[in-house]
């Protein structure tokens, strides 16, 4: 094989010599950990023994309904965070997409600028907004709306609140690319052909921006699902969450296997869930 056929066969793999290292990362980051996590659910090792055996007995402590009623909840708060975000987030990336023109790109800016700051940080940044002395409170006070402050902060609403705030911009973007390359000819079509703006919109715009509707919906629903700094900051650890449960085996009572089955149990729960929605969005628009 001469020099020519060497360069041009490398040309053409060239990509996939590239993405190596990426492929090696994940490997290393995720997929060992995954199975080592999936391993320590299913295999035990009594006193004396070198090699583990195989025991359920992790998975059967599991089937208790209180474990269900965490999943459960984590849940309702993924997917109401996840509709919730759809909702504030599809006018905003169809307005940055379709008309805000000259001010898009500061826009975006100030809509990237949350990711510049720690989740952490602006988790605490709520406790100045939502607790007794906070601005809301202030502010309906001192328009006369209530007399003695709202307990807003450590309540299921005030993680609903953090939620949103935290992920909506994980929705903006995938809806913004999507949008940003419609092509408006479509639309044109479409009020030429005598539809109105709503069937337009419904029949037109949405099945086409589908695709940043799923991205956007599994970027906020399976984050959402095990997240535990914001439950347990904003909701003062009162209701357990898959995040929080997880958190609690793994650092507190250190019960590793136990923690590893129910993690492995939520994530083949969220997974299921995930697929259904899935299918359900592809349908609402085939």
């Amino acid at each position: 094989m001469n020099n020519k056929s060497v360069r041009t066969q490398f040309a053409k793999q060239f990509s996939f010599f590239m993405a190596i290292p990426a492929f090696v990362w994940v490997f290393i980051c995720f997929y060992i950990p995954l199975l080592t996590i999936i391993a320590r659910s299913l295999l035990t090792r009594s006193p004396g023994e070198i090699i583990p055996h195989f025991t359920p007995d992790y998975y059967a402590q599991l089937f208790e309904l209180k474990y269900f009623h965490v999943i459960w909840r984590s849940l309702l708060l993924a997917f109401g965070t996840s509709v919730s975000c759809l909702l504030i987030g599809y006018p905003v990336a169809y307005f940055l997409a379709r008309k805000a023109r000259s001010a898009k790109n500061i826009l975006l800016f100030f809509l990237m600028l949350p990711f510049a700051v720690n989740l952490l940080v602006q988790a605490y940044a709520w406790f100045f907004v939502l607790g007794k002395s906070g601005l809301i409170n202030q502010a309906l006070m001192m328009l006369g709306l209530i007399s003695d402050p709202l307990n807003i902060l450590n309540t299921p609403v005030a993680v609903y609140i953090g939620m949103i705030y935290c992920y909506v911009p994980f929705m903006i973007m995938p809806l913004y690319a999507v949008l940003e390359k419609l092509d408006q000819r479509f639309v044109e079509a479409s009020f030429d052909l005598g539809a109105d703006w709503f069937k337009t919109m419904w029949r037109v715009v949405l099945p086409l921006s589908m695709p940043g509707i799923v991205t956007g919906f599994f970027l906020v629903f399976i984050p959402v699902f095990g997240e535990f700094v914001i439950p347990n900051l904003l909701g003062g650890n009162k209701q357990m969450f898959v995040g929080s449960l997880i958190s609690f085996y793994f650092l507190i009572t250190r019960n590793l296997a136990v923690g590893s089955a129910f993690t492995c149990l939520s994530g083949i729960i969220v997974l299921t869930a995930a697929v259904f929605t899935y299918w359900r969005l592809k349908k609402l628009w085939a």
